[in-house]
């Protein structure tokens, strides 16, 4: 795990930078999405998670949730289009895990992909996605996680 400014930073997930969210794919073809370490240090404790039902369809960089902090109301948007296949009930039931665990058990929503490819090229991972999120978060005048 790689950090930056104090944020986690898996090196092998996929990364929405402008959408602070991760995507990374499973065995099964489905795709689980969930907010970065960043974007929960952004929004504070998160106190709500409201997610789009199994079976609707998201488009690319629309919101397949909704969160709640302290701080904050607003969407978590895919970084992928397709149908959501299932939602996170502990996170429904205990919201914090977003940011006690954005990596493993806060992950928001997975979806079946319309078009996995085409949508995940423009992802970053690696020291590619370091690096575009130390330049975001400079010029956003971050501090740290």
């Amino acid at each position: 795990m790689s950090e930056v400014k104090g944020c986690d930073l898996p090196e092998d997930l996929l990364y929405s930078i402008e959408n602070n969210v991760w995507v990374r794919q499973e065995s099964d073809g489905t795709a689980t999405i969930g907010l970065t370490s960043y974007a929960g240090s952004l929004a504070g404790q998160v106190v709500s998670y409201t997610p789009k039902k199994a079976g609707k369809s998201v488009k690319k960089d629309k919101s397949c949730a909704t969160v709640e902090s302290g701080k904050w109301v607003g969407p978590a948007k895919s970084p992928i289009g397709g149908e959501v296949a299932a939602v996170n009930d502990a996170v429904s039931a205990n919201p914090a895990l977003i940011n006690d665990d954005p990596y493993g058990e806060g992950w928001l929503v997975k979806i079946t992909p319309d078009n996995w490819d085409g949508d995940s090229a423009a992802l970053k991972t690696g020291s590619d996605a370091l690096e575009a999120f130390k330049a975001k978060m400079e010029a956003d005048g971050f501090k740290g996680c």
